[in-house]
């Protein structure tokens, strides 16, 4: 039976009386892929930030792990096994690829500043096996000829990867995945898409997906919950998200917002839906 690992519960967020979240519930269970999806200014992006702990929300609870981290600070977050992927990359763009991935290990480096200097015993233990783990991840994300080369003179769709890698390095029990295809080619979108499902199938890490593509969102997410102004307004899998006349009517207006819709009428909504976003 699968174990659920997180549990999120009546969730409100607001700044200065603008509402980004209101009364959302959702869980994920461990090595689940489920992505959350909505038009610009749903609320998704202000859910990830509440999940690492960069927003505090006003009311509502987020159990990770069986541990309730809504007041938690995103080092402590972190820790726990929550990691992040960005929708504008955030790389060192002077650093190599692997210096980059290395930094995600910094949670696993446990020897301080003298060891450090002296880099030896512990220390030198330590950085050995962490980089072995850099380079095992680097292999993971078929980037090995990259490993030496500054991210700031990588074309875009390989600085995401390393993005993805440095977020891997944390070992995480959930990644949280910030529009990993944003700006995108096919060619590059398919790559990405191949190694999100190459960790949930290899590495049975749980994933939140946070796209626009929504053709790519419904090939390969085990659910779907749909925002709208903050609230939820569909929960499910995909072939039935698609389907459900509030998603229609929130993506494509209110002339589809109908529960008698026809068939045909469904069908040219569905892949416009799944149309949305991609290029």
């Amino acid at each position: 039976m699968t174990e659920r690992l997180l549990d999120v519960e009546d969730l409100h967020l607001s700044f200065a009386g603008v509402i980004a979240i209101d009364g959302v519930d959702f869980h994920v269970d461990e090595g689940e892929l489920f992505a959350i999806i909505g038009p610009n200014g749903a609320g998704k992006t202000s859910i990830f930030n509440c999940l690492n702990g960069v927003y505090r929300p006003q009311r509502g609870s987020i159990t990770f792990g069986g541990k309730n981290v809504v007041r938690m600070k995103p080092n402590k977050v972190a820790q726990l096994g929550i990691a992040r992927t960005f929708q504008n990359i955030e790389l060192f763009e002077n650093l190599t690829v692997l210096d980059n991935i290395l930094l995600g290990r910094h949670l696993h480096f446990t020897y301080g500043p003298l060891a450090a200097g002296i880099y030896a015993g512990r220390a030198r233990k330590q950085e050995i096996a962490n980089r072995a783990k850099a380079e095992d991840i680097i292999d993971f994300l078929e980037i090995p000829a990259y490993r030496k080369s500054l991210v700031g003179m990588l074309p875009y769709g390989i600085q995401k990867r390393v993005e993805l890698g440095r977020a891997l390095a944390m070992e995480p029990r959930l990644l949280l995945l910030d529009e990993p295809v944003a700006g995108m080619n096919v060619e590059e979108t398919e790559d990405i898409a191949r190694f999100i499902l190459d960790i949930k199938d290899e590495l049975g890490v749980a994933m939140i997906l946070v796209e626009h593509d929504m053709g790519l969102v419904m090939d390969i997410a085990d659910r779907v919950m749909v925002l709208d102004f903050g609230r939820k307004i569909a929960d499910g899998a995909p072939d039935v998200v698609q389907r459900d006349p509030e998603v229609i009517r929130a993506y494509l207006g209110e002339e589809f917002h109908s529960t008698e819709l026809h068939s045909a009428e469904i069908e040219a909504a569905e892949a416009a839906i799944r149309g949305k976003g991609s290029s």
